[in-house]
């Protein structure tokens, strides 16, 4: 049986914005915030559902809606709206606890991404999306990158962030030499001194890590360095650069672990 929120000023519901809101309260919570029946759904498949809320009108489409979550609040229409932060919502929300992935745990061998200050939420869920698309294991977030677990991201990776073995670390080139180690072939995305990425071999005996950077500053030097080499994609002189996205995704494409 649902208990109903009717005021906007609820605790749970001051809970819920601040989850949406701060990604530094979603690290120490280990919890984040979804919206949206599809992807609430999804993400339940992944990781804990602690708490669902719902409206009426959602509750009459989908009326499984009340068995969900650990937790199950029905709520007026201008409580979701508070939820939403926007008039056009699905009537939908959940907070999940957020998945704990290590860097031990990566495989090796086995297929994953870096990312290093890509700082756009939609880029970080669209790389991610990519990666689960394209079979890899995993990802790296240096530090500057949005998180994976913000509401724009999640929305971006419709999920994926919870199927992948997202791992966040303090210092990438000595996450990268780590992975080298065990005999992961580190690749980063850059323009100078690289190769074609249609003369490089698509299966790697150790696995790959393919490093992206931000649209605007690239891969530090540093980072450049700790890598195995650098691979770069072939364009036109139409247009100076791709979007980290799209490029990102072309990447991963080509060392997927599907489809060939």
């Amino acid at each position: 049986m649902s208990q109903r929120i009717t005021s906007r000023d609820n605790d749970k519901i001051k809970y819920a914005c601040k989850l949406a809101q701060s990604a530094a309260f979603r690290t120490g919570e280990s919890a984040f915030f979804a919206e949206g029946l599809k992807l609430c759904a999804d993400l339940a498949a992944a990781c804990p559902l602690k708490v669902i809320f719902y409206t009426a009108a959602a509750l009459e489409k989908e009326p499984g809606l009340e068995s969900m979550g650990a937790e199950n609040y029905l709520v007026e229409e201008h409580v979701a709206q508070k939820l939403a932060g926007v008039q056009t919502h699905q009537g939908v929300f959940g907070i999940f606890r957020r998945p704990a992935a290590r860097f031990e745990d990566l495989p090796a061998p086995g297929r994953l991404l870096a990312l290093e200050r890509v700082q756009d939420p939609g880029n970080v869920g669209a790389l991610l999306r990519s990666a689960a698309a394209f079979g890899f294991d995993g990802a790296l977030l240096s530090p500057g990158c949005a998180d994976p677990f913000g509401p724009k991201a999640l929305r971006a990776s419709m999920g994926a962030a919870a199927r992948l073995a997202v791992v966040q670390t303090p210092h990438l080139p000595d996450a990268l030499a780590a992975l080298r180690q065990r005999g992961v072939t580190t690749l980063a995305a850059a323009l100078y001194n690289s190769r074609p990425l249609d003369e490089v071999p698509a299966a790697l005996p150790g696995g790959a890590c393919i490093v992206i950077g931000s649209e605007g500053q690239g891969l530090c030097q540093a980072t450049i360095d700790a890598c195995d080499g650098a691979v770069r994609i072939p364009i036109t002189d139409r247009v100076e650069s791709l979007n980290a996205a799209v490029a990102g995704s072309v990447l991963l494409w080509h060392f997927r672990g599907v489809g060939r």
